[in-house]
């Protein structure tokens, strides 16, 4: 089946878990770094200070998703998509009328438990339970969104400026998602998908045994596999937090990095599908071992070109690094793990991956604060990417004899 008539027969779940990726942009680091100047600036923080603060509140949704995520496994997507879009809009409201770094805090420990996690959570897991033998191509299709986020809202919201305060976009935000996401989005999913038998028939990950999430935590691959799993989310999110202090550090214009944005988002859209049809094709675990080579290759440029040009260099290969990682961790999980505690599971993953963004923006700001190069704290990120590929090397190869040992 080709993608054209995959998507035409699987519209309604593959738009559900797109506006899914797509609206939890309201809580992901690039769309509140947007606000992070004036945020500094309302509240006397410093970058150091702001990203400490940003820290504390993503550990806390880090310590909170494992708890929340797995009731995907117990009601609906359509009723887990009426709680948790209500609770990111209320959070996007409260940041337009905050004023107590107190509030601060809170503002963030939800919108990025509720928009980072959980809207994230939520449509990948749907698209693990739901597709077998394409699922490669339905999370390529849902991760995209994502990208299109990031693309499209730094424009929109640097022209919402021009006219509204930076509060006020908080509001329109809060309002778009009660008004636009929600109806939408719970029309789409209120109906469930089950993989066919054919499905089933042709997909080798149908036999893998289903481990429990404290069945997973035990296991040593795992932990291994997260050394170069949570490198994406650490290295993206860190950059984006501090994109005003990289702007500054190189003279570039704000609204000619906003650009790159764009670049990046179709690079990555370009890149998630053929990682889509690789999965389906090759299979996740085989995907392994290269997913970072972009990666490194991006900081290793960003480190090296000065110019505003070398911000698009750097953009694209972050897009095909994104392209890959996205649908890779999509669908990788269900292959090691099985789907029947997929929600439980994933709910840890994705907590590690939170984990992860929320120790990048703080400790990257206090090197700053502290006199480190920033330029080389990102050409360590990029060695740190090639490092990993040696691993995930090796560890790919004793994954597939496990799971050819347990079939």
């Amino acid at each position: 089946m080709n993608y054209f008539s995959f998507i035409r027969q699987n519209a309604r779940w593959l738009l559900g878990g797109f506006l899914l990726t797509f609206f939890s942009s309201f809580g992901q680091t690039f769309f509140i770094s947007l606000s992070g100047g004036a945020i500094r600036e309302e509240y006397g923080l410093s970058n150091g200070e702001f990203g400490l603060t940003y820290m504390f509140a993503t550990l806390g949704s880090a310590l909170t998703l494992p708890f929340l995520g797995k009731i995907v496994d117990y009601i609906s997507v359509a009723k887990t998509v009426l709680i948790i879009i209500p609770a990111l809009a209320f959070a996007s409201v409260a940041m337009g009328f905050s004023h107590s770094i107190i509030l601060l805090v809170a503002i963030l420990y939800l919108l990025r438990l509720f928009g980072q996690g959980m809207m994230t959570h939520t449509s990948l897991t749907a698209m693990g339970k739901w597709y077998s033998a394409q699922r490669g191509r339905a999370v390529s299709i849902a991760v995209v969104g994502h990208q299109a986020g990031e693309a499209f809202l730094p424009i929109i919201y640097s022209a919402a400026l021009l006219v509204f305060t930076w509060r006020e976009t908080w509001s329109l935000s809060a309002a778009f998602l009660m008004f636009v996401a929600l109806p939408a989005i719970y029309f789409l999913m209120k109906v469930e998908r089950t993989p066919s038998d054919a499905d089933v028939s042709n997909d080798a990950s149908s036999s893998v045994k289903s481990w429990t999430r404290s069945e997973v935590l035990s296991d040593l691959y795992f932990w291994l596999l997260l050394t170069a799993v949570l490198a994406p989310s650490f290295i993206g999110t860190t950059l984006f937090f501090h994109q005003d202090y990289l702007i500054e550090l190189r003279g570039w214009s704000k609204l000619e990095f906003s650009y790159s944005f764009t670049v990046m988002a179709i690079s990555t859209f370009m890149f998630a599908l053929i990682a889509g049809q690789l999965i389906d094709r090759f299979s996740a675990i085989a995907l392994l071992p290269g997913f970072l080579v972009p990666l490194a290759a991006a900081c290793i440029a960003m480190w090296a070109l000065e110019s505003v040009s070398g911000s698009y260099i750097f953009m694209g290969l972050l897009g095909v690094s994104y392209g890959f990682s996205s649908t890779l961790f999509g669908a990788l999980w269900p292959e090691i793990y099985g789907t029947k505690h997929l929600g439980s599971v994933r709910s840890v993953i994705i907590a590690m991956m939170v984990f992860g963004t929320a120790i990048g923006p703080g400790l990257t700001g206090y090197l700053i604060d502290n006199g480190v190069s920033y330029s080389l704290q990102i050409l360590t990120m990029g060695i740190y990417c090639l490092a990993a590929c040696v691993v995930m090397l090796f560890l790919s190869r004793k994954i597939m004899t496990r799971l050819q040992a347990d079939s």
